[in-house]
């Protein structure tokens, strides 16, 4: 079992003065590896096809609509779900409440808390960019509060920190983090990329909410 966490927004509260109202924290799930090797090939033959060079970073506001579009009804195809927590900036300032923590490390702890039951030996993959300290405090984290020892079970085997630009899978995070993210925007085709991956969804998790 594979799983790839990727983020898109930022953490910022200084709302209506560049920064983002919401951040998104996708989490995808292949339970076969043979499954997620045949998407992180297909990755390669997508960006082969729209003409993009083979290192080209997909990055969901980073692509045309066409681009976008393409992408996830082609990846679609394959055999993944994923889970995502939205943490809602305008609900936070507005209840004056503060993170445990960052953004980030708060939206994995929930994201991975929601996704629990579905995860057995899994291997996580997390962009690795940024504090190499705070990856791996996050790491050993989320394996101290999703493992049961006592009972024996292990949701997660491992954690590894891949550099995003060279990992599809963590780029299809990306995209899906971005999807979730566009829908909760007050824009045109806010829900029509939502709706080509909606089959794919899980849950999506609000908060505080």
């Amino acid at each position: 079992m594979l799983v790839f966490i990727d983020e898109s927004g930022d953490a910022g509260l200084k709302l209506g003065a560049g920064s983002g109202s919401h951040f998104v924290v996708a989490l995808t799930v292949f339970n076969e590896n043979k499954e997620a090797l045949m998407a992180d090939h297909h990755i390669s033959k997508i960006r082969q096809n729209l003409g993009l060079r083979s290192d080209f970073e997909l990055h969901f506001h980073k692509m045309s609509s066409r681009f976008k579009s393409v992408f996830l009804e082609e990846i679609c195809q394959f055999d993944f779900n994923y889970f995502c927590v939205v943490i809602n900036k305008a609900e936070l300032v507005k209840e004056k409440l503060k993170l445990p923590g960052s953004f980030y490390k708060h939206a994995c702890k929930l994201v991975c808390e929601d996704a629990k039951r579905h995860l057995k030996e899994a291997t996580v993959v997390i962009d690795g960019s940024g504090s190499r300290e705070f990856k791996k405090q996050l790491a050993n984290y989320l394996k101290k509060n999703l493992n049961d020892r006592d009972a024996g079970i292990r949701c997660i085997k491992s954690v590894k920190m891949q550099e995003s630009h060279k990992n599809n899978l963590l780029q299809l995070a990306d995209m899906i983090a971005g999807t979730v993210g566009r829908s909760y925007k007050q824009r045109s085709d806010s829900e029509k990329y939502l709706e080509i991956i909606r089959a794919k969804e899980v849950s999506v998790r609000i908060w505080p909410c």
